[in-house]
């Protein structure tokens, strides 16, 4: 049977102070030791009936007490504890300050709970001021205390975030997304085309995918391919949406898994996605895992476990993927980010920089709110900052993710009025649909926008699957690699505030660079988008030291996009080596071929003056490809100066186009 009260309620966690004394500055009164006739047995009859759960008798006998003897104290606050037990706080707050006038210093625990009582009716300013005179007490319990402290934090941050709300709109998905059933979890591609989300039916949570037509979100559809008897959840599809991590968890006992909730994946492979394949080890464990988020170059994961190592009841972890594709031992992340309490649903921003996630360990409204942490210049995670009210409320706070361009957020709410949830009645009966609200600057990430393209054979036209290179050439480290599909598409998510190197290749063509400066800003709603023609190798080349002049068009020259000289010097920069050691692989890949390298530049400046920096620049290639080990009898140089422009002379961007360095073959 369980016991509400000993002295008081053991959920308020206050306890009697023994009755040491009887008097007070306000006079004398009475306790539970010193009580006698009609008091003291309704009194006990009251204690009998609270122990046994009767709270109705209980209530009528303290209240008999009280009317036989005024000043009994412990009477008194027997009755505050159950009112603040029944959730009655009015009456609860107003019995605490009748026990606090009969004697302040009776029981510290009162002046603890009177707070408690008052931040229950949003009287924030005075429960605060009791929880401090609870903690200038300096009690003994260290416990009660620790949590006193903890509170007036939190009511703090409440009474400021309620003071200062954050904009908030949500807009709900559309009645032909959401429906009477849960919609939850949301996960979105880049070009916000298409979102997947679980769905709760009958007590089965299965996978749906819904398309946006004309800025409405379309009617979902189940994922057959994936979804199965058991449940499939807390998903996240990559920027390109070919590839789906998710949790899975054994409804039925099969033990397929390696806990009861694993991290599971999908691809999509011949236009379906593949049948769910465990992560493996060891990233799964005995333990329960789940909430994955996969960063958008694939490289690394993080997701919500209750391993044993941890700091809480679920805490967030990271694992990273080697150049063979196996994932490392997962790592906590550290208790900036970690707490005590529960740590859930990370969502790592395609910027790499911006981890979204929920808690009820840090500061916050109550229960489970929603943070985000922004990765520092040493790698490590700054302080986590609430997305404040009315995002976050004293209820639980859902999942949520940020589209590519950090303006709006999704996430799953009971709370709003919607198409599907109208009243509290009925919110009650359907839970959960799907909404986005602009999310405001503060909590935004950083701007990424993407590079989506086609690969086909420029003569045959057909699809090619090539490879994707796009390397940071701040550190000449790879930002991202792929393969183009079977239809030849790629999409990769670039961050802004960097310059990157673009390379597509395949075995017997010639590659395709690009040059993508983003150390300005770009805006998502202005992708890059190529459609790019590689073009093959020849199979034969003539014992001539010339292709035949019928095929010269076949073999025009290829410009290198990322070779770099500065104004008016023919000294090759050092994010160059990039491009020109790409370009010796390919010579290396086709020792056959012999090139020519082009010097180009644009019209500002003498003749004679282009005509001589355009050979030097020319030349500066053939030197360092030479000391790299290509056969100089493979090469020849030479500059063009003006002479040849692809451009416009009369802009900026036009004349920038015509500085160029290329190659083209020229025979065996």
């Amino acid at each position: 049977m369980r016991q509400f009260i000993l002295c008081l309620f053991t959920i308020l966690l206050v306890q009697c102070a023994g009755a040491q004394k009887a008097t007070s500055t306000q006079g004398t009164y009475i306790t539970k030791k010193t009580a006698t006739g009609k008091a003291k047995k309704s009194f006990e009859k009251g204690m009998e009936y609270n122990i046994s759960g009767n709270n109705e008798k209980a209530l009528e006998e303290f209240s008999k007490a009280l009317k036989a003897a005024p000043n009994f104290i412990d009477a008194q606050i027997q009755w505050a504890a159950l009112k603040y037990h029944l959730e009655d706080y009015g009456a609860a707050e107003a019995g605490f300050e009748k026990v606090l006038a009969i004697d302040p210093a009776y029981s510290p625990k009162v002046v603890y709970v009177l707070g408690l009582a008052e931040l229950k009716q949003d009287k924030g300013l005075e429960g605060i001021k009791h929880l401090e005179e609870y903690v200038a007490s300096k009690p003994n319990n260290k416990s009660l205390l620790a949590k006193a402290e903890q509170k007036i934090k939190q009511e703090s941050f409440i009474i400021y975030a309620k003071a200062n709300p954050v904009p908030f709109k949500p807009q709900s998905l559309g009645n032909l997304l959401n429906t009477k059933d849960r919609e939850m979890l949301p996960s979105l591609v880049a070009d916000e085309s298409s979102l997947v989300f679980t769905r709760l039916v009958r007590g089965q949570e299965d996978f749906y995918m819904s398309k946006k037509v004309d800025n409405i979100w379309q009617k979902a559809i189940p994922l057959t391919d994936i979804n199965t008897p058991d449940n499939e959840g807390a998903q996240n599809i990559t920027p390109d949406g070919k590839f789906l991590v998710f949790a899975k968890c054994d409804n039925e006992g099969r033990r397929d898994g390696y806990g009861s909730c694993d991290i599971y994946f999908s691809e999509i492979k011949n236009g379906r996605w593949t049948a769910a394949t465990n992560i493996g080890s060891p990233i799964n464990s005995r333990d329960w895992e789940s909430q994955p988020s996969l960063s958008a170059d694939g490289q690394t994961l993080y997701f919500t476990s209750l391993r044993s190592d941890g700091f809480g009841k679920s805490d967030i972890y990271t694992s990273q993927r080697n150049a063979e594709g196996r994932w490392s031992r997962p790592k906590l992340l550290s208790d900036k980010i970690n707490t005590k309490g529960k740590d859930e649903s990370p969502f790592i921003h395609p910027d790499g920089q911006t981890l979204y996630f929920m808690s009820d360990g840090h500061t916050g409204m109550g229960g489970l709110d929603l943070f985000y942490s922004k990765k520092q210049p040493d790698g490590t995670w700054g302080d986590p900052v609430n997305l404040g009210y009315p995002i976050n409320t004293e209820a639980d706070e859902s999942y949520l993710i940020v589209s590519l361009d950090g303006k709006t957020a999704y996430y799953a709410s009971d709370r709003i009025e919607s198409e599907n949830n109208t009243t509290q009645k009925e919110k009650k009966a359907t839970g959960m649909d799907l909404y986005s609200f602009e999310l405001y600057p503060e909590a935004r990430p950083h701007p990424v926008t993407y590079v989506r393209g086609k690969i086909t054979d420029a003569e045959t036209e057909q699809p090619l699957v090539s490879r994707v290179e796009i390397v940071d050439m701040s550190t000449g480290k790879i930002h991202a690699a792929v393969n183009s599909d079977p239809d030849g598409f790629f999409l990769i998510t670039l961050p802004a505030g960097k310059n990157y190197a673009f390379n597509v290749s395949k075995p017997s063509y010639i590659f395709h660079s690009e040059h993508f400066d983003l150390k300005e800003s770009k805006e998502t709603n202005d992708p890059y988008q190529l459609a790019i023609e590689l073009r093959a190798v020849p199979d034969v080349i003539t014992g001539s030291t010339e292709i035949p002049a019928s095929a010269l068009e076949k073999y025009k020259p290829t410009v290198l996009r990322n070779v770099f000289f500065d104004t008016g010097s023919a000294e090759l920069r050092p994010e160059s080596f990039i491009e020109l050691n790409r370009l010796k692989t390919f010579l290396d890949d086709n020792p056959e071929i012999s090139i020519q390298l082009n010097g180009h530049t644009d019209n500002v400046g003498s003749d004679t003056n282009n005509l001589t920096l355009s050979d030097n620049r020319a030349k500066s290639v053939f030197t360092y490809l030479a000391e790299n080990g290509i056969d100089k009898t493979r090469m020849a140089y030479k500059g063009y100066g003006e002479t040849s422009p692809i451009d416009s002379n009369d802009t900026e961007a036009g004349r920038q186009a015509n500085r160029r360095t290329e190659f083209m073959i020229t025979g065996n």
